[in-house]
């Protein structure tokens, strides 16, 4: 089993799942370092979505436990995990088509405040306007000004990730989670996101990222976790990964004879 160290922030410990006879997860152990950029790659159906899912609460776990800084997150609804600082960025972009730019930032942050995304009238208008002041700023962080009155809906899909990326920013969560953030998308605007994580990396963000592209994972991560059969089969250091002959063989289709 892998121990968390004084620098971890979240420690998922002996995660297994099954669904009927198939075991989707089994051992899993990860521990994931503060302000570190932590990507878990593998191959069609090795069990990464699932492993997300069980650590926002989407899943139950057959066994084993998630722990968010000492605070069990295992049993926990996935809006109490929210709140308590874990977001995730989905493969197709989570906005609100009909509303604004602005009000697409804007919504997240109330719904941070207040538990839902109910805007509050009582609270103080001070407090709305620093919201909003703060919006304006990562709005324009992420080079969505020119378009802050637009309907998301209208966007394209590299701007769509940006504003969910800004969305999930707004609520400073303690860590990110990342799925294939840049599925579907050109060279430029996967360019572009890269550019985008590497300066939400500099803020000191922890990040969990799931992706298939290496030019996106070795351009990110930190350290590297490989899933093959539901199982972590290798770790490391971006160079450590791309030479275990393991890898080569499960992941990168080559023979490690």
């Amino acid at each position: 089993m892998v121990k968390a160290s004084n620098n971890t922030v979240l420690h998922v410990a002996d995660v297994h799942k099954t669904f009927g006879g198939l075991h989707a997860l089994a051992d899993v152990d990860l521990a994931i370092e503060e302000g570190k950029t932590h990507a878990i790659i593998g191959p069609n159906g090795a069990g990464k979505s699932t492993l997300l899912n069980v650590i926002v609460g989407k899943l139950a776990p057959t066994r084993g436990t998630v722990v968010l800084d000492g605070e069990v997150l295992t049993g926990k609804s996935p809006h109490e995990i929210n709140q308590m600082g874990v977001a995730r960025v989905f493969q197709t972009p989570e906005i609100f088509p009909d509303l604004s730019v602005f009000d697409n930032v804007m919504a997240p942050a109330f719904a941070k405040r207040d538990g839902s995304f109910k805007i509050n009238i009582f609270n103080s208008l001070q407090s709305e306007k620093d919201i909003a002041q703060e919006a304006e700023e990562i709005i324009v962080d992420f080079g969505l000004e020119p378009m802050i009155n637009t309907h998301a809906g209208a966007l394209s899909r590299g701007h769509k990730r940006r504003l969910e990326l800004a969305m999930c920013l707004i609520q400073k969560p303690r860590i990110l989670l990342l799925d294939e953030p840049t599925a579907g998308m050109s060279r430029h605007d996967t360019n572009t996101t890269i550019d985008l994580l590497k300066k939400i990396k500099s803020t000191g963000m922890t990040k969990i990222i799931i992706e298939h592209d290496m030019h996106v994972v070795f351009s990110l991560a930190d350290k590297v976790s490989v899933l093959a059969q539901g199982r972590i089969i290798a770790e490391g250091s971006p160079d450590e990964i791309r030479a275990n002959p393991k890898v080569k063989e499960a992941y990168l289709g080559e023979s490690s004879e």
